[in-house]
């Protein structure tokens, strides 16, 4: 892992470290020493525990890996327009915007789909989708460790770290998905890591470069995002301060008070030259995308449809808390039904005393209900109680003994601590509960897996330096090691039967097939769509219009209604929420293929056009085909 010391350290202090080489074994030679040896040194020399932590995530990785590879794209919002979004921009051969009644597929940040995009035309397909996110989750694990090494921790305390992000249930399930949280929460801790290189360093000109496009990385990825970035930035930049302020040689410092001023006046103006290249640079990341909406809608963020559905509309003290709250219970839920029924029952009856409305749409998004069970290893949805409860201790030691948990690094620990426990609370001041509120977690998770892992190996260290010298050291151990050993079966668990790609059970990769595991989240919808689809291929029609509602999904039109030869279908709105682009005339089109209501697909349809509808998906033809 970065960082590491190759000093044996274990988990369990009785096992033995790397074996001596034996008398008789042949010195190697520089060629072997300079390649195999320094790449086993590591395992060589890891304890039984490190070992078993390592072999772990591994493990996982892989068998991510080939779930990833075998399993079709079946996410819900990617139907809807992470993917429909790439097949407008490969048809017109650009990023312009384009009439669409799904508001979604060009008002949300299309960072993740850039790299979609460059697959899709490499491909002609989608069968690598799923290994943008793969890629995104090992980043955040080879960063996240870094991040440890950076707080003070060794190779352990990196391994852990590693154990922690890996086997929790949403980060397994998202390493296989088309959505986008594992991209932004990679982004994050890649600001994350250079930041805290400028906790002891004056930051470099490639270091700034880095920085910026980080966040503007972020920022073109997930809005959300930057609520993590923006006390990383304000960190650095307080650190940058503090370090040019350090005496200076006496050679160097100019005499006289004109001489002092200026010395005081220079680290200011090089921070902010700093900061303003950092803004430059994200700019340029996200600016073409945010003028696009600015010109479509007036505004950088958008329609108001979507300003108000997701960012908090009242932040009064109460309101605020009600949120924490509601977060907390969905981010912490556990499969102990009864529990999960308590604390929920104490937050809406403590909401209601205080006066606030736990249902209220203003701190709610759209029409969801509170509570909503979080539990179960759903890609969208699934909480992290064990992760979430080993970051929560690692902040809380964090800010109250750093030097107890990292002795040579507590003032940055405590200060990384600081910056996350910032995080949470402007992301539950600012996003509304929401019942897959989870996922838009994960950056804020991976942020905080350091922190847990620095905390357990400091209960390891404890426990090897004064083994058997007060019972409750070991009983935390214990504790700790019963806490790991759950973790690692929660991940087991996610990756061999979590939905909606699984490795055994019902929808396994292995025994389902194509069209089926694209429709895992609404197997009924199969046959309607492969029945309008094949009436409107063997009409002949090429030009095809879409009538559908903001969540329906229309990615597997793309799919459905290629010719024979594979050329992807042109597909055209007849409807449109963009004020500049007018949709297409019904009378355009050659067909016309419909999701959601029968009667909003009927109201479009030229008279005279035969429509056939069965519940969920429809199609119009003209006479004559």
């Amino acid at each position: 892992m970065v960082g590491a010391s190759t000093a044996p350290t274990a988990l369990d202090v009785t096992s033995p470290g790397a074996p001596p080489p034996a008398a008789d074994d042949p010195e190697p030679g520089p060629e072997r020493e300079g390649r195999w040896t320094r790449l086993t040194r590591p395992w060589r020399t890891a304890s039984r525990g490190e070992r078993i932590l390592a072999a772990t995530v591994g493990g996982l990785l892989l068998v991510e890996l080939v779930v990833a590879l075998l399993a079709e794209p079946n996410n819900f919002d990617s139907q809807t327009y992470h993917l429909p979004k790439v097949e407008h921009w490969v048809l017109q051969g650009g990023l312009e915007f384009w009439p669409t009644a799904i508001h979604r597929q060009v008002t949300i940040p299309p960072g993740a789909e850039y790299l979609l995009l460059h697959l899709r035309l490499l491909t002609d397909g989608d069968r690598l989708y799923n290994l943008v996110q793969w890629g995104a989750g090992v980043l955040c694990l080879l960063v996240a460790a870094r991040i440890t090494a950076q707080l003070g921790g060794g190779r352990r305390a990196q391994l852990l770290t590693a154990f922690v992000l890996a086997t929790t249930p949403m980060v397994v399930l998202q390493a296989t998905s088309t959505q986008t949280d594992l991209v932004v929460a990679a982004w994050v801790a890649c600001a994350a890591t250079l930041a805290l290189d400028g906790l002891q360093r004056r930051t470099g000109l490639g270091t700034l470069l880095g920085l910026g496009a980080a966040t503007g990385l972020t920022a073109v990825t997930k809005t959300s995002g930057l609520i993590g970035v923006g006390p990383l930035l304000v960190l650095w930049g307080l650190a940058q301060l503090r370090l040019a302020r350090r005496p200076q040689t006496p050679q160097s410092t100019p005499t006289g008070a004109a001489g002092t001023a200026a010395a005081r006046r220079v680290p200011a103006v090089r921070t902010v030259g700093a900061s303003l290249l950092i803004l430059l640079v994200a700019a340029t990341v996200v600016g073409p995308f945010l003028a696009r909406v600015t010109v479509e809608f007036g505004h950088p963020l958008g329609p108001p449809r979507l300003r108000e559905s997701i960012p908090m509309e009242r932040h009064d003290p109460a309101s605020i808390l009600v949120n924490v709250l509601r977060i907390g219970h969905t981010a912490f839920d556990t499969p102990l039904a009864p529990l999960r029924h308590a604390a929920a029952t104490a937050i809406v009856e403590g909401a209601e005393a205080i006066g606030v409305d736990p249902q209220d749409r203003e701190i709610t998004f759209g029409r969801e209900i509170f509570p909503e069970p979080a539990w179960y290893p759903d890609e969208d949805r699934v909480a992290f109680p064990l992760a979430g409860s080993l970051a929560l201790l690692g902040a809380v030691f964090a800010l109250a003994r750093p030097g107890r948990i990292s002795p040579t690094r507590a003032g940055s620990l405590r200060a990384y601590a600081a910056v996350l426990v910032t995080t949470v609370l402007l992301h539950t001041a600012m996003i509304k509960w929401q019942p897959w509120g989870n996922r838009l977690l994960l950056y804020a998770l991976v942020m905080a897996a350091p922190l847990a892992g620095v905390w357990l190996d400091a209960v390891f260290r404890r426990r090897a330096a004064a083994a058997g010298a007060r019972p409750r050291r070991s009983i935390a151990v214990l504790t700790a090691v019963a806490v790991l050993a759950t973790s690692a079966l929660a991940g087991v668990l996610a990756v061999s039967y979590g939905f909606p790609r699984r490795l055994v059970g019902t929808g396994s990769v292995f025994t389902t097939a194509e069209w089926d595991t694209r429709f895992l989240r609404r197997p009924e919808w199969t046959d309607e769509f492969r029945w309008a689809a094949e009436a409107v291929r063997a009409s002949g029609a090429r030009r095809i219009g879409l009538v559908e509602q903001n969540d329906n999904w229309e990615y597997p039109w793309w799919l459905l209604l290629r010719d024979a030869d594979g050329r992807p279908p042109e597909l055209v709105a007849l409807q449109s929420v963009l004020p500049e682009r007018p949709p297409a005339e019904p009378s355009s089109v050659d067909a016309i293929v419909c999701t959601g209501p029968e009667a909003a697909c009927t109201r479009l349809v030229p008279a005279g056009w035969r429509v056939e509808y069965r519940d969920y998906v429809g199609y119009a033809l003209p006479p004559g085909r």
